[in-house]
């Protein structure tokens, strides 16, 4: 007996591994080759491509297609039928799986609803992707990116509450909900 639960509308192809404590619900496609860590949530109409790799407590909401060369690390939060591609430069007469190119969601990186995630990219921890964005080139730990095309326009601390607005990470910040406090180093922020 499985030690996750899927609804009975899923189809779980053969050859995926799914972690203890996940739940995946209607209609959704876990294709083979498919490596889900354990406590994960997966809405309802999502398809996990072969070789897709999702971390643990990783939330993926309705109408997400995570297709293969997209690892989401663990605590990632992918919003409502947001985006994710694979190939540059797609064409249907054309194959291009030998092409796919890798997108990292590193851990605890929250992409809003309707966000558009072009392939080839690394999104940083805890990073903060704002409804409707299309992210069209690396985006820094916990930095907030918004628009079209994605622009850092502010920073965010680990637990969602924003640190600071502009483009540049603030010498120093602590967070008024929790207290945690950050330090610029390079061009990013990094807790203290």
């Amino acid at each position: 007996m499985a030690d996750y639960f899927a609804h009975e509308s899923s189809y779980i192809d053969e050859g995926c591994q799914i972690g203890e404590g996940t739940k995946i619900w209607h209609f959704t496609h876990v294709m083979a080759r498919a490596r889900i860590g354990a406590r994960c949530n997966i809405g309802q109409n999502v398809v996990i491509s072969p070789d897709v790799v999702v971390g643990d407590n990783v939330k993926i909401q309705n109408n997400v297609s995570v297709y293969t060369g997209v690892v989401l690390e663990d605590d990632v939060f992918c919003g409502p039928s947001i985006v994710f591609t694979n190939v540059a430069n797609p064409r249907s007469h054309v194959s291009r799986k030998h092409e796919y190119q890798q997108t990292l969601v590193r851990r605890g990186a929250s992409l809003g609803a309707n966000a558009t995630i072009v392939c080839g990219h690394t999104i940083g921890r805890y990073a903060f992707v704002g409804a409707g964005a299309v992210v069209t080139k690396d985006v820094p730990d916990y930095a907030l990116v918004v628009g079209n095309p994605g622009r850092i326009a502010g920073w965010m601390c680990a637990c969602g509450v924003k640190l600071a607005s502009g483009a540049h990470a603030p010498k120093e910040a602590t967070c008024a909900a929790c207290g945690m406090r950050y330090r610029t180093v390079g061009d990013t922020l990094v807790p203290q």
